[in-house]
């Protein structure tokens, strides 16, 4: 009787059996169709996904762009509420910006209260509509009755034009009630406000329905051959109007979204069942030889283990002290040396603080080197938890360690950080089971007053710790040998600078400002300079701060405003007299409340035109005691005075103040323009803001243009001015006048005089 076969010797025979590869094939056939269909049935899902995604961002812009010509007609209503007596010219100058700036308006007009349109622009194609009744239907008449006493926007929804063809009209009521003026009608032709806020490539892809209460009111590319699979509708929420938007694309946009995965899937499946097939029947064959690989293979990834590991303990080394676990003094330096270059690009100052233990030999030396260095670990993980993003603590060997303060404003954040150091060595470090009191004595060194680079900085530092040292442990000295020096002369020039208005030792330089619309030098910037009478002539850098501090600031900005009032008085009757010159106001000056009165004297002195100056106060200011400056700055305003917003873009993230300050002008900051070819947050940053300014009925001007190719950026994305060394540097009258008759700035000459 045969002895049964054990079950190992069943599984065996089976894995070796003919039939056992047709079986692995039907396995992965099976496998590779249900995989095939799961993927289609996936990448449906995905394309009715996509359409969604696509109707929905389709709607949110149509909304958001309506809103934005909405508040445009509102405004413009606003405006005539606000000067009922307004010219038809002047009410036609108006429209016609209105018509350039956004660019989608078919028509807009000024509807009298009888609902007969009076006024219309442009004329021209529409003569036919003038004296036209909006009010052609009961529905109508009812509608803008409403809008009429409630003071609310009225939409038409889509109608057949006066003017012919498809379209909507917006009316936005003059006043409400009885103090109704008629109405500001926006008048859009469907396709082509269609055009306007939809890009190409959804024209071309899609088949666009419009409903207005479910019914079918505009199809737009009804002509494109679509998917009959698909199709995705989103309501849009607009005033007065109840819209949905319904997207089915084309065959084609289809077509690029399937994907090739569920037959490379299938085929894939199919071709790995027969590989495995064959597989099976080598594996006698190469079953000793894929053992030996295994083996191989993880001997292998132990190794590479082994080295990933020993290269991250290299670069740790590179970068850390092995023993404190701060960063080392090579680290360091490297930091130090970087963190000077962007300051000195940021104008700011930084703060190198070497830091040595009192008595710490005498301890080492005492209680052995395993107390040493666990004292050091103590001390290295009190001091790390000063590290944030403003300040890196380093061991610099020894007793010795190096901490370096960023973005320091002045004296008293150095101080600061002094203190919180002092507060490290307060409590007992416990050591091997004992707590001992230990001390520090400090060198501070501050860029750029005690070192432009980081050698000298930190050989400073080290001057100032041994100065401290004389003095006696637990303390600190600033190196303060040049800062001495450059006090001295800080006096001195504080000193002349009360004697430079009186003896007339300032003057204005002037640097142009190229419009790009018209490719003409209308205004110019207003840049004081100091000529002193030993010095020679001194840029604001060297003391507009010490004018702001000593007060002296307010009497020197109205002096700017008197000279820049005299200067537009001198060039009437000449080719200039058309140039707006900007002066730029401190804060100091902003909360005088004599402010607006000063300028209004110095224009009636001269006999100027508001519109001619043009005031710019920075950012920070602006945002600064917000009420008392808007209420400046109305008054500004009312008086006729542009009004610029400089180094936009800078440290700030509330956007509400456009929306409430009477701004004429945006300066993006420099910053932003200096690479803006080169980095993509820059171009990205710029783009946003020219066309947050344009939404907002701002004109943009770009601060530092020095290349070609930023010039050529600025205007691709229609940027209005702009100003720079490529233009011109700053300056003198005479050099302005000589430069702008024989047309330099327009031809890229190259104009400089002086700073």
């Amino acid at each position: 009787m045969e002895k049964p076969a054990s079950p190992t010797k069943i599984v065996v025979k089976g894995l070796l059996s003919p039939a056992f590869p047709v079986v692995i094939f039907l396995v992965f056939l099976a496998v590779a169709a249900g995989l095939r269909v799961g993927l289609v049935e996936q990448h449906n899902n995905q394309i009715k996904a996509n359409l969604a995604n696509e109707t929905r961002a389709l709607a949110n812009t149509l909304e958001r762009e309506f809103a934005i010509l909405a508040e445009a007609i509102q405004r413009m209503a606003g405006r005539m509420e606000a000067a009922p007596g307004n010219s038809e010219e002047n009410w036609r100058r108006d429209a016609r910006h209105y018509l350039q700036d956004f660019g989608v308006y078919q028509a807009i007009e000024w509807i009298d209260k009888d609902f007969i349109i009076r006024w219309l622009e442009p004329y021209s194609g529409n003569e036919d509509v003038i004296g036209f009744n909006v009010a052609f239907s009961d529905e109508r008449r009812r509608a803008l009755e409403i809008a009429r006493r409630s003071g609310n926007l009225d939409i038409s929804g889509v109608i057949d034009l006066r003017q012919g063809g498809k379209g909507l009209v917006i009316y936005a009521p003059i006043g409400s009630g009885e103090e109704n003026n008629g109405f500001i009608a926006g008048v859009f032709r469907m396709e082509t406000l269609a055009r306007q806020l939809l890009t190409n490539r959804v024209l071309e892809s899609f088949r666009i329905e419009i409903r207005n209460d479910g019914v079918p009111s505009y199809e737009l590319n009804d002509s494109a051959t679509i998917s009959t699979s698909f199709s995705h509708s989103e309501p849009v929420e607009l005033p007065a109007l109840n819209w949905s938007l319904t997207l089915k694309p084309g065959v084609e946009w289809v077509d690029t979204q399937r994907s090739y995965w569920p037959a490379m899937t299938f085929a894939s499946l199919l071709l790995m069942g027969l590989l495995t097939s064959l597989a099976t029947l080598l594996a006698q064959l190469i079953l000793k030889r894929n053992q030996a690989l295994l083996t191989t293979r993880k001997d292998l990834d132990r190794e590479i283990d082994q080295r990933k590991s020993i290269q991250q303990d290299l670069a740790r080394l590179e970068s850390t002290d092995t023993l404190t676990g701060l960063a080392n003094r090579r680290f360091f330096m490297e930091d130090l040396a970087h963190t000077l270059n962007i300051a000195d690009r940021q104008m700011r100052q930084v703060a190198l603080v070497m830091l040595d233990l009192d008595r710490f030999q005498m301890l080492n030396d005492s209680l052995g080197h395993q107390f040493g260095d666990e004292l050091l670990i103590k001390i290295s993980e009190r001091l790390n938890t000063l590290s944030d993003e403003r300040i890196l603590v380093a061991y610099s060997g020894g007793d010795e360690f190096m901490l370096c303060q960023q973005h320091v404003d002045n004296i008293d954040d150095v101080i600061n950080l002094l203190g919180q150091i002092k507060q490290c060595f307060d409590e007992p470090l416990v050591v091997q089971g004992e707590g001992h009191l230990v001390t520090a004595t400090m060198g501070i060194a501050v860029y750029p007053q005690s070192g432009l680079d980081a050698d000298t900085l930190l050989r400073n530092a080290d001057i100032a710790l041994y100065r401290a040292k004389d003095q006696g442990r637990n303390t600190y000295q600033f190196y303060t040998e040049g800062m001495q020096e450059r006090e001295v002369m800080r006096l001195e020039l504080d000193k002349d600078l009360s004697q430079a208005l009186a003896n007339n030792e300032f003057v204005l330089y002037y640097q142009p400002q190229l419009n790009l619309d018209s490719s003409e030098i209308r205004s110019v910037e207003a840049l004081i300079r100091w000529r002193h009478p030993r010095r020679g002539l001194l840029s604001p850098v060297e003391f507009i701060p010490l004018a702001e501090e000593s007060g002296r600031i307010t009497d020197i900005g109205r002096w700017v405003v008197m000279a820049a009032c005299q200067q537009l008085a001198s060039w009437k009757g000449t080719p200039y007299e058309n140039l707006r010159i900007a002066v730029n106001l401190s804060g100091r000056e902003l909360d005088d409340e004599s402010l607006v009165d000063h300028i209004r004297e110095a224009l009636d002195a001269e006999n100027v035109s508001a519109d001619r100056l043009e005031v710019e106060l920075t950012e920070e200011i602006f945002i600064q005691n917000i009420e008392h400056n808007l209420n400046q700055l109305s008054r500004l305003r009312q008086l006729g005075v542009h009004l610029a917003i400089d180094d936009f873009g800078v440290g700030y993230s509330s956007l509400g103040y456009l929306r409430d300050f009477p701004v004429d002008l945006l300066k993006i900051d420099r910053s932003f323009i200096t690479d803006v070819t080169e980095r993509h947050d820059d171009a990205v940053i710029t783009r946003a803001v020219i066309n947050l300014a344009h939404n907002l009925g701002i004109q943009v001007v770009a601060e530092g243009v020095e290349t070609e190719e930023q010039l050529s950026f600025l205007k691709n994305h229609r940027c209005n001015i702009v100003q720079g060394y490529l233009i011109s540097r700053p300056i003198p009258v005479v050099d302005l006048e000589k430069a702008l008759a024989e047309g330099l700035l327009l031809t890229g000459a190259v104009v400089d005089s002086g700073l």
